[in-house]
């Protein structure tokens, strides 16, 4: 690490700690990588390798998600094999542009949300109306896998339950 780099490091991290963090800086290496998958569709991942030779990978394009921890590079080679596969057999969904900008709107949904709680005091009655339509959207999602054919097998679905 540079001393510039190092010097700006340090003042945040006294900043963070005068707030009353507890801080521990951890060395690490993040990697940005990218896949066309149409003209249109990018699918860009960034991970970051910890110290402790973890990985830890979020997919940040066509919308953000964060995927998990890793322990291996192989493990990220894998995951990341398996969900360039996913999009391009979704690309031929003509569907895929609907359920990418849908994808983006639910992602910009749970922003708002949190803004919503963090800045402002609902009542009750809002909170329940607010669950009543999350409860609903699972229902249809739920509803569309059961009445949608399934068109890959490369691995199993990590949150849609039988």
């Amino acid at each position: 690490m540079n001393k510039y780099v190092q010097s700006e490091t340090n003042q945040h991290v006294m900043k963070l700690i005068q707030m009353g963090a507890n801080i521990k800086v951890v060395s690490s290496q993040m990697v940005y990588v990218s896949f066309d998958i149409t003209e249109e569709i990018k699918v860009s991942y960034v991970y970051n390798i910890n110290k402790k030779n973890k990985y830890f990978l979020e997919r940040i394009k066509p919308y953000p998600i964060s995927v998990k921890e890793f322990e291996t590079a192989d493990d990220i080679c894998n995951i990341i094999k398996i969900d360039i596969e996913q999009f391009r057999n979704a690309a031929k969904s003509h569907n895929i542009y609907d359920f990418i900008k849908i994808n983006y709107e639910l992602h910009n949904n749970i922003l708002s949300f949190e803004d919503l709680f963090l800045y402002y005091n609902i009542d009750s009655k809002t909170l329940n109306e607010i669950k009543t339509n999350i409860d609903n959207i699972h229902r249809a999602i739920t509803s569309a896998k059961t009445s949608s054919e399934r068109v890959y097998f490369g691995k199993e679905p990590d949150y849609l339950q039988d």
